[in-house]
């Protein structure tokens, strides 16, 4: 039986207890809870961007990806005294306002990070996501799938980001002012799922039941509403290849790259490199849109 480990850490003048810290929780890429925990510290700045004030879900894998794992939105208790609450709809989410809290929630095993796509006492959204969900596990055509979208969104004069989900699928970010509702992105969403989906009936489908989906990919806008979640850009995920949902550039969509290359082995050198791209692309003028649809 392996011996428990336990010692602690001093993170802005909180002390975190840290146990285990050799568990593997990635063992294809040989990485241990203590490697986790220094991997989400160089990611905080750029993951607690699109976590913060939001209600957060997180998923834990005690005994590292492959193990056993269950969704966590109820605050464990007892928690410590530095980790804030929000209590809606009877559930006592866990506030993920810090690298403290961050770090707490990496020792607990949580390997994956999904807040609400609104703010905490808001119901409306943050930003504009379109969630391109692959039917196929292995899905060659989804850089293509999500180069189309691209282009629609720019034809309409809007800025857009993808980034990889960190599994089979790929999210287009359109940044958005505040005050834009959820319907009236589904309302624009519906168009251009509509459009090309039309144009592309090969290669897209608007069908919600993966069932008869066949082997289509399908163009979820849906998904982006108050109550519902998507993996926060930058969260790692609990992939053999210990991947990490990356921002990308329109250049490497084309080139076609796989959600795979990006890792939490890599990730670092990538956001020295590149920054953070949402951040980079100003609110888009979803309005004129949303005007002329109606």
């Amino acid at each position: 039986m392996p011996v428990s480990v336990k010692g602690s850490i001093t993170i802005h003048g909180q002390t975190l207890s840290i146990t285990n810290p050799d568990k593997l929780l990635w063992p294809e890429r040989g990485i241990t809870k203590r490697i986790y925990l220094e991997k989400l510290a160089a990611l905080s700045p750029y993951l607690l961007r699109y976590c913060q004030k939001r209600l957060l879900t997180v998923i834990r894998y005690p005994h590292g990806v492959g193990g056993m794992s269950f969704y966590q939105k109820n605050a464990p208790d007892p928690l410590p005294p530095f980790v804030q609450t929000y209590t809606q709809d009877n559930i006592t989410y866990i506030v993920l306002e810090g690298l403290p809290e961050l770090l707490w929630l990496g020792n607990l095993a949580a390997l994956e990070f999904h807040p609400s796509l609104h703010y905490i006492g808001s119901d409306l959204p943050c930003e504009w996501m379109i969630d391109l969900d692959p039917s196929l596990e292995i899905e060659p055509r989804i850089m293509e799938a999500a180069s189309i979208v691209g282009r629609v969104l720019s034809s309409l004069g809007l800025n857009s980001v993808p980034k990889t989900s960190g599994a089979t699928g790929i999210q287009i970010i359109i940044p958005v002012k505040p005050g834009v509702t959820f319907l009236e992105l589904r309302k624009i969403g519906h168009f251009v799922g509509r459009f090309v989906t039309e144009k592309y009936p090969g290669l897209f489908t608007l069908e919600r039941l993966k069932k008869d989906r066949g082997d289509k990919i399908y163009f979820d806008y849906l998904q982006h509403f108050g109550g519902k979640t998507l993996a926060a850009p930058y969260t790692p995920r609990a992939r053999p290849l210990a991947t990490v949902s990356t921002p990308l550039t329109w250049a490497e969509v084309d080139k076609d790259v796989a959600p795979t290359d990006f890792h939490l082995l890599n990730i670092e050198e990538r956001l020295g490199r590149l920054g953070d791209l949402i951040e980079k692309v100003p609110p888009q003028p979803v309005e004129d849109i949303i005007r002329q649809l109606k």
